[in-house]
C-alpha cells in the first residue's frame, strides 16, 4: 500500500504544479478573474502555503479588492508573525494610501530582525520585491550591524545604484569586495557599468574619490589594486603603471600585475608604455621565466612599431637571448616568436622551419608541442605548402580532441584549403566549427563559412572568390601592396558580385595597416553607403567610427557612427564597445 501512497502524493503535487502554471499564464496575460479561481482553489487545499497566500492576494490586490486581501493577510498574521507577513500587509495599506498604517507593518517587520537577524534575507528581498527600496536598505543595514557575519553588501549596491546614489553604490561593491577575495573581478564589471573612458566623467571622478580616501584612512592593497584598474579603464597607462610600481615596490614583489599592464598597453598599441613595463620588469627581476618572456614582448613590439631597416638588429637580439639562454623547454615561447620573426618578416622560412623542427624534440607538455606544430603550420601556408601544413594542424586535432587548440587547428586546416581554393572541404570543417568552445574561432569560422558559401552559390565557377582567397593569403604572408592591387582588380572585374563589400573592407584594413588612412575611409564609407543590406555593414560602421576617433580626429564623425550602430545594429558585436564610446564621446552621466 505504500507505493499507492506515494503515488497518490506525487499525483496531487503534480497537479498542483499544473495549476500553478495556469494561474501564473493568466497573471502574465492579465486574467486575474481567472487566477484568482485558481488560486482560491489551492489556497483552500494548503491554507498554509505561504506562495499560494501571497499569489491569492496578489490576485485581489490587482482586482483593488484591498479588503478581503487584508483579511487573508491578518488571518495569516495570527498563524505566524513571520515578519515578511507584516511586509505584505503593509504594502496592501500602501496600495489604499494608507501610509500610516503601512508604515507601522513596516516597522514591525525592520524591529524583528533586532529579535533575529536572519529575518533580514526575507524581508529585505520582499522590501525589493515591492521596491520600498529605503525599507530594504535600512533592513540590510540594521541587520550588518547586529550580525557582523551577514553580507548584504551586493543588495545594497543593487540598491543604491537603482537610486542613482553612485557613490553609496560604490562603497558597497568596493565592502564586497574587500571581504570577498573571490569576488573581485566580477566588482569590476559591475563598476564598469558605471564608468567610461573619459577620467573627468562625474561617475570617474566619484569611484576616484571614494578610492584615494580609502587609500589614505584605511590602507589596504585592495584600493590601489581598484585605483590602477580605474586609471586602465580610463587609457591612463601612465598613471596605472605609477601605481603599479609602488604597489610592487611597498607589498607584492609580485609581477603579475605589472606583466598584465604591459599586455594590456601592448594590445591597445600604447607601445611607449608597454616597453617602458616590460623594462622595468627586466630590471627588478631575477626570474629567468619572466626575463624571457619581458625580452620576448619588447622584441614583438619593436617588430610590429618598427621598419625593415630595424630588422637585422631584432634578429640579432633573437639569437644573443636564445644563446644565453639556450634552446630548452623554457625558451620553447621564444622560439616561436623567433620563428615567426624569420618567415614572416625576414623571409626566410627554411631557417623558421628548421628552428621550430629542432622545438619539436625538446621535452615539453602536448600543449606546447601543439603550439610549436600550429607555427610551422603557418610558416608553411605562408611558403604555399599547403599539404605539408594541414599535416601538422592535423596531427594537434588528433593529439588534443576538443581542446582549445585543437579547434584553433581545424580552423587553420579550413584556411588553408580555402587558401588554396578547395572550398568544399574548407565549408565542411567550418561547419563543425561554427559550436566551437572558442567563441573567438567560432565568430572566425561562421565569417570564412559564409564569404565561402555566399559567394560559392552566385558564381559556380568561383572565379571572383578564388582571386579574393588569393589575396586574402597575400595579406597573411605580409604582401601588403600586392593584396591592395589584387582586391582592386576584383573591384574592377566583378563590381556587381556579393563578394564586392568584403574586398572592400579587407582592401580598407590594408590601408590602415599602411597607415592610409584617407583611402580606408573611402572605402568604408562607399561600403556604408552602397551596400545597407550586407551583413558587414556593422563591421564598416563601426571600423569608421574607430578611424575617426583614433587617426582622423573627427570625434564628432565617430559619435555619429557608434549611435549608428546602437539604433539600428543593436544585435550588432560592436553594441556593448560602441555604447561605451559613445556615452564617452557624449559626456554621459552613466546612471
Amino acid at each position: 500500500m505504500r507505493w499507492l501512497f506515494l503515488f497518490v502524493i506525487c499525483f496531487s503535487c503534480s497537479l498542483s504544479a499544473q495549476d500553478d502554471l495556469l494561474a501564473k499564464d493568466y497573471m502574465q496575460n492579465g486574467d486575474f478573474e481567472k487566477a484568482l479561481v485558481v488560486y482560491k482553489k489551492l489556497y483552500e487545499e494548503k491554507p498554509t502555503n505561504a506562495y499560494y497566500t501571497s499569489q491569492l492576494v496578489a490576485c485581489y490586490q490587482q482586482l483593488e479588492d484591498y479588503k478581503t486581501a487584508e483579511t487573508i493577510l491578518i488571518n495569516r498574521l495570527k498563524l505566524s508573525q513571520y515578519p515578511v507577513n507584516y511586509v505584505e500587509l503593509g504594502y496592501n495599506f500602501q496600495l489604499q494610501n494608507d501610509s500610516l498604517n503601512a508604515q507601522k507593518n513596516y516597522e514591525k517587520a525592520i524591529s524583528s530582525i533586532s529579535e533575529r537577524a536572519n529575518y533580514s534575507y526575507g524581508v529585505g528581498r520582499k522590501f525589493q520585491e515591492y521596491s520600498l527600496l529605503d525599507e530594504a536598505i535600512k533592513t540590510y543595514e540594521l541587520a550588518m550591524q547586529l550580525e557582523p557575519g551577514l553580507e548584504f553588501n551586493m543588495q545594497l549596491a543593487a540598491i543604491y545604484g537603482e537610486k542613482g546614489q553612485i557613490d553609496k553604490m560604490f562603497n558597497s561593491y568596493l565592502n564586497f569586495g574587500l571581504s570577498n577575495e573571490g569576488s573581485r573581478e566580477a566588482i569590476k564589471r559591475f563598476i564598469g557599468e558605471f564608468i567610461s573612458e573619459n577620467p573627468d566623467d562625474q561617475n570617474n571622478s566619484l569611484l576616484r574619490k571614494v578610492l584615494l580616501k580609502r587609500i589614505q584612512s584605511a590602507p589596504d592593497l585592495y584600493w590601489s589594486d581598484m585605483l590602477s584598474w580605474l586609471f586602465v579603464q580610463q587609457k591612463q597607462y601612465d598613471k596605472a603603471f605609477a601605481q603599479e610600481k609602488a604597489l610592487y615596490k611597498r607589498e607584492t614583489q609580485d609581477p603579475t600585475r605589472l606583466v598584465d599592464l604591459g599586455e594590456i598597453s601592448k594590445t591597445d598599441k600604447v607601445y611607449s608604455m608597454a616597453l617602458e613595463v616590460f623594462n622595468y620588469i627586466i630590471e627588478n627581476t631575477q626570474s629567468p621565466a619572466l626575463l624571457l618572456y619581458a625580452n620576448q614582448q619588447i622584441l614583438e613590439i619593436k617588430i610590429d612599431i618598427g621598419l625593415e631597416k630595424d630588422y637585422k638588429d631584432i634578429n640579432s637580439i633573437y639569437e644573443s637571448l636564445l644563446e644565453t639562454y639556450g634552446k630548452t623547454p623554457e625558451s620553447v615561447d621564444l622560439t616561436i616568436s623567433y620563428a615567426h620573426f624569420l618567415a614572416f618578416y625576414l623571409k626566410d622560412a627554411n631557417i623558421a622551419i628548421s628552428v621550430l623542427k629542432q622545438a619539436l624534440d625538446l621535452r615539453v607538455s602536448e600543449p606546447k608541442k601543439a603550439e610549436i606544430k600550429i607555427e610551422l603550420g603557418d610558416i608553411l601556408v605562408f611558403e604555399e605548402r599547403f599539404n605539408e601544413a594541414l599535416i601538422y594542424y592535423s596531427q594537434v586535432q588528433r593529439t588534443l580532441k576538443n581542446s582549445t587548440l585543437s579547434q584553433i587547428a581545424r580552423f587553420k586546416v579550413a584556411k588553408a584549403s580555402y587558401y588554396k581554393g578547395d572550398f568544399t572541404w574548407a565549408e565542411s570543417q567550418l561547419k563543425i566549427l561554427k559550436s566551437s568552445v572558442s567563441q573567438l574561432t567560432a565568430n572566425d569560422a561562421l565569417d570564412l563559412k559564409l564569404l565561402i558559401s555566399d559567394n560559392r552559390q552566385e558564381d559556380s565557377l568561383q572565379v571572383a572568390l578564388t582571386q579574393y582567397a588569393k589575396a586574402d593569403l597575400m595579406a597573411f604572408q605580409n604582401k601588403t601592396q600586392e593584396a591592395i592591387l589584387r582586391l582592386e582588380k576584383i573591384k574592377e572585374d566583378h563590381k556587381t558580385k556579393t563578394i564586392i563589400p568584403q574586398v572592400l573592407l579587407k582592401q580598407a584594413q590594408l590601408y590602415e595597416k599602411q597607415q592610409e588612412f584617407d583611402k580606408a575611409k573611402i572605402n568604408y564609407s562607399f561600403l556604408i553607403a552602397n551596400f545597407k543590406d550586407s551583413i558587414l555593414i556593422d563591421d564598416a560602421i563601426f571600423a569608421l567610427a574607430i578611424l575617426n576617433l583614433n587617426e582622423l580626429n573627427l570625434p564628432e564623425d565617430a559619435k555619429k557612427g557608434f549611435e549608428t550602430i546602437i539604433f539600428e545594429h543593436a544585435d550588432s558585436i560592436y553594441f556593448t564597445e560602441s555604447r561605451k564610446k559613445y556615452r564617452t564621446l557624449r559626456g554621459d552621466d552613466l546612471q
